[in-house]
């Protein structure tokens, strides 16, 4: 259909060069945007690019820091001069320690809210200051089903997460007026080498598993329909909501 074509869009997806920033990358792709992907290795992002080149996409690998304003402003310069726009951003880069209240370190709080939150703000800003020139566009930010449920050892990643759906309800209602469509993705237990320590522990993943209806937990395409969604046409009137993939979880 139409509505979901993503033709001579441009996007830019944050941590997309593995895991669930990864296949966002690649499925944006297909649906036709251009993409623009950033994070701290660049051998990963090399790597996302030239899958996409392979499916005969066109994608740019830039790597940045996105705690630091500095590089955030110089990776949406080079976005937009190299595809003319940017019409959806992704915010996907996040990080996460396993550590109890009591064990976490204030520099390990920072450097959790600095990519989880910070991050996800000033990527945003910069982003949205290029959309109100062009008349609009889509933020999608991935936050998580932890943004919903306290839980044990990530603690912080837990209250990063909710702080997020709050940005991202805070930034709809700012930037409405300008169409900017902002909402977000909550992925439950996804297989990714970001959630290893949980679901590579048998113990930690029969634990999580036995809450989940559908009886397993996520690949990592499978969040890809979500995003998808929400930065086509389809999802025009929607914006400050957050849609969870989490097979049933938060039914639970």
């Amino acid at each position: 259909m139409t509505k979901f074509d993503l033709s001579n869009k441009v996007a830019l997806v944050t941590g997309g060069g593995k895991g669930i920033g990864k296949a966002i990358a690649l499925g944006l792709a297909e649906a036709g945007a251009k993409v623009v992907i950033c994070g701290r290795t660049k051998e990963r992002l090399d790597e996302t690019v030239e899958e996409i080149k392979g499916m005969g996409g066109e994608a740019l690998a830039v790597q940045a820091d996105i705690t630091d304003n500095a590089q955030v402003e110089r990776l949406v310069e080079i976005s937009a001069e190299k595809f003319g726009s940017i019409d959806i951003l992704v915010n996907n880069a996040a990080r996460s320690f396993m550590r109890s209240l009591l064990e976490m370190r204030e520099d390990g709080w920072d450097k959790v809210f600095n990519t989880n939150c910070k991050g996800t703000f000033l990527v945003s800003r910069a982003v949205a200051k290029i959309m109100i020139e062009k008349g609009g566009g889509r933020i999608i930010n991935i936050t998580s089903t932890a943004a919903e449920r306290g839980g044990r050892l990530i603690g912080v990643y837990h209250a990063s997460k909710a702080a997020v759906k709050m940005l991202t309800q805070c930034m709809a209602v700012e930037w409405a007026e300008y169409n900017i469509n902002v909402n977000a993705v909550g992925p439950g237990l996804t297989r990714t080498d970001f959630s290893k320590p949980i679901w590579s522990n048998e113990k930690l993943s029969k634990s999580r598993i036995q809450n989940i209806p559908k009886g397993r937990i996520a690949e990592p395409d499978e969040i890809v329909g979500a995003v998808l969604f929400l930065a086509s046409d389809a999802a025009n009137f929607i914006t400050g909501q957050t849609i969870y993939v989490d097979g049933g979880y938060l039914s639970t």
